[in-house]
Formats: structure tokens, sequence, C-alpha cells
């Protein structure tokens, strides 16, 4: 028994417009920042706000056979697990979290990472799009199929609360939970972007990522500029240790074991995103006037940002702000350093590279030293079955207007490797809604609220062709 679009598109709309959207509303005032950025995240008590208005959703919906439980281990962040009865033995396992980035600065006039503003389409704060609508989109997805008596596989729905810091607390609940879990044929992980709002993307691989701060010492207390030119500036020697890891003329990163080799589908769907994407570029990045990006030509902007690896530098200590800048030669310098892998690297031992590369010799004899934070593997998707594909652009078609799209994605959702190796015949559909402009971990992060709507349909529609099949 088939899902009727026109049924399907106006249960969800009606849910996201009188349910979801009033909660998430609510969500986005949550500063329930990832322990990463709030190591007294327990105190603080804003995790738990968050689970506790998301479980209380949920626990409301009208699903047969719902079950919602919180589950907590000791000195971790909580898990929303919830289990759907199906038909048949076979098990989906549909994924998200709740946990947030911090604060960043520069949000546009009346706006705020905790504070909720709809204009038009978007819904403006931080981690509705990133992922906070995870929970909601998944229940509303099992209740269409059950308000048309679609049949469907049992369904289980994680909802962790460390995501942004790694997800280093969540192999210690799937360990836990690996009985009720199961082993589910299917995952769906609604964690992921979009490189437009006119189709449903799908994501085949996502990057590593090695984090760490890279901190240089040469004074034990900052002296007059006098002694500059006699004493090494700590700028300037981690400029140089910086070099060893990166060109600083092209970006290219010099550890040739950082680099991976690209398998020829992926350079297809490269070629096939970049000649979408190209056509709206000012709409993906915000350059300054006058700015280029890297590359010229659209397929080898897509492979940099998806299978080629990259460093930023996203924080800095030592450093005082220019008004606060005095002639002092200053003591130390911190940079916090991420390094952005291919999906097929191993990310232990890149972050074991780069701390060997950066510490060696140091200039000067300098005091350097790099702190590695947990390092997060990337993950390629395997072989995707023909009936997957076909629910998945029929999906699209149906509810976005437009055949499906197949794209890398340049972020990491550090579950994907981990649920990869545990379910190696898992078929996974990895998806989400962070499109154009919506800036997440950024200022002015936005969920653009027609895509949350379709996104949710779409899943509903491959969780009716998953049994189906």
């Amino acid at each position: 028994m088939p899902l009727d679009p026109k049924k399907t598109l106006a249960f969800v709309q009606e849910t996201w417009d009188r349910d979801i959207l009033p909660t998430l509303t609510e969500y986005v005032k949550i500063p329930a920042k990832s322990p990463m950025f709030d190591a007294d995240w327990q105190a603080h008590g804003h995790i738990d706000r968050a689970v506790a208005l998301i479980e209380a959703w949920c626990r409301a919906r009208k699903i047969d056979g719902l079950r919602v439980e919180v589950v907590r281990l000791a000195g971790r962040t909580p898990v929303i697990y919830m289990e759907v009865p199906g038909r048949g033995d076979d098990t989906v396992l549909l994924y998200g979290h709740l946990d947030k980035q911090p604060e960043m600065v520069g949000w546009g006039e009346g706006l705020g990472p905790w504070t909720p503003v709809r204009r038009g389409d978007k819904l403006y704060g931080r981690g509705a799009a990133d992922d906070g609508y995870a929970a909601f989109a998944a229940c509303t997805a099992i209740q269409t199929l059950q308000e048309q008596g679609v049949p469907h596989a049992r369904c289980v729905v994680l909802i962790e609360g460390c995501e942004e810091s790694g997800s280093h607390d969540l192999p210690f609940y799937v360990d836990a939970l690996a009985q009720r879990i199961g082993t589910p044929s299917l995952v769906i992980c609604l964690d992921s972007g979009c490189s437009d709002y006119d189709h449903l993307w799908a994501t085949t691989s996502l990057r590593g990522l090695v984090n760490g701060v890279l901190t240089v010492e040469v004074l034990t207390e900052g002296m007059h500029s006098m002694a500059s030119g006699v004493v090494p500036s700590s700028f300037r020697i981690v400029r140089a240790l910086l070099s060893r890891i990166e060109d600083e003329q092209t970006g290219e990163i010099r550890l040739r074991d950082l680099h991976a080799e690209i398998p020829g589908e992926r350079r297809e769907q490269a070629r096939a995103v970049g000649a979408l994407t190209g056509k709206n570029l000012a709409g993906i990045y915000p350059l300054v006037p006058g700015m280029r990006l890297a590359h010229e030509d659209s397929t080898e902007r897509v492979l940099s940002g998806t299978w080629r690896p990259a460093l930023s530098i996203t924080g800095a200590a030592g450093l005082p702000l220019p008004a606060d800048g005095g002639n002092v030669l200053r003591p130390r310098t911190a940079l916090k350093l991420s390094l952005r892998l291919p999906p097929t690297v191993d990310a232990a031992r890149a972050a074991q590279r780069v701390k060997d590369t950066l510490e060696a010799d140091p200039p000067y004899g300098a005091r350097v030293h790099f702190e590695i934070e947990s390092p997060g593997t990337g993950w390629d998707a395997p072989p995707t079955d023909r009936w997957l594909l076909e629910a998945m652009r029929d999906g699209s078609q149906t509810y976005f207007g437009q055949p499906a799209m197949f794209q890398g994605t340049g972020g990491s959702i550090p579950f994907m490797a981990m649920l990869g190796e545990r379910y190696p015949h898992a078929q996974f559909m990895i998806t989400g809604v962070l499109g154009p402009g919506s800036n997440a971990h950024g200022p002015n992060e936005f969920l653009h609220v027609p895509t949350g709507v379709r996104v949710t349909a779409c899943v509903a529609h491959v969780l009716a062709e998953h049994h189906r099949r």
C-alpha cells in the first residue's frame, strides 16, 4: 500500500505548522552547548532542558506502540532512545542530535543564537537545522505512515547530546543498547546538508576531522617590545610550524599521507554537483567584494571541499584585541587548528602525524605543544541498493519536483564511521536541511522550513519503500 503524496504532504505540513515549529522555537532559546564548549554542562542543565523538551513532544505523538526513554550513563550526556514496533523483524535506525555549537559573533540586527526569529521561510537561531529538527521529523515521518495505514519496519530513533563534541559519548550508549537496537538494515541520518532547497540531497561521503590546539611559548612573561628581534616572536614560530602542514600559497596540505585516492563514482557525483551549484556561488559563499574562491573549476571546488584535506584556524589565545595590543612581546601564542581529512583517512593516525610534525625540532628551542582533541574518522558510503536509489529519487521528485542529488559533504558526522563498521551490511540515507546561507555553526544560522517539511515527507516515503521492497 503506497503513501498518498497529497495526504502525506498535508499531514506533514500541518504537523510542522501546528506542533513542530512552536516547539523548535522554544528549543532555539536553550543554550544547549555541546560539552566541548560548556565544560559545566551538567551544572548548567541546558542539555537536560533540551532533552526534556524533545522527550515531552515525542511522548505526545499518536504513534502506536511508541516507547520513549531518556538513557543516562554516569558522567555522559544523555540519549533519547525511542522504539516503534513494525511488521516483520527488520529494523530502521533514525539518528539525530540535540547539542549545539557555541554562540559565534556577527549575528545580524535582531538575531542571536538563542533568539528564535521567523522571517518568511526561515527560522533563525542556533541548532534548529543542526539538527534539533531531527527528532521531530523522524517521529512525524513514522506517524505519517500510521495515519494512512502504510506498514513499516520496526523503527529505532536515537538522539544524542554530544555530536558537536565528536560523539565521544555515543559509542558507550550504542554498546549499552546494542541488544535493544538490533541490526538495522537501513540507517537514516538527519544531520547533513543540501546544496540547494530544490532537491532532496543524499550525502555519499563525509570528511574526517582532527582538531587540536597548537601552543608556542617563548617567554615566561611578556616583555617590552624592545626585546623583539632578540627573542623570536611566538607568532612567527607558529607561522613557520603551520607551513610544515600547509602550503600557505595554495592551501594544499603538504603531508601526503593525509591525502586519499578519490573514487571515480565520487568524481562523477562532484561533476554533477559542481554543474548545479556553480550557478549559485553567491548564495552559498558570502564572499566580500572582489574575493575569489580557491578554484575556478566547479568540479575541483566540490572535490576540494569533500575529498581533500584542508586546514582552518578556528580560534586563538594569547592575542589581545587590537585596541588592547601594547608594545609588548607576548610570551605565547596558541591557535585552534581544524584539519578536515578525506573520508577514507584514519583520523587517529593523521592526528599523531600532525602532532609529530609540529612538535619535532622546535625553532629556536621554543616550547611547542600540540594538544589533540578527539579525532573523527570520515565515512564513505557503501554501494547504494537500487531500491533505495529509486526511493530517494522518487521521493525527491514527488515532494521537491526535482530528482534527488548525491554529494560528498565537507563536514563530519563521527557517528557514521562507527555505524558503518558496526553495521557493514546496512544501507544509509544521510540527508539534512542545511543549505545555502544557513551557515551552520556560524552567525545567522537558520532552518529553511519548507525544506524541513519536504525532507520529512521524503523520509516517510523511504520508510514505506523500505518495507515494501
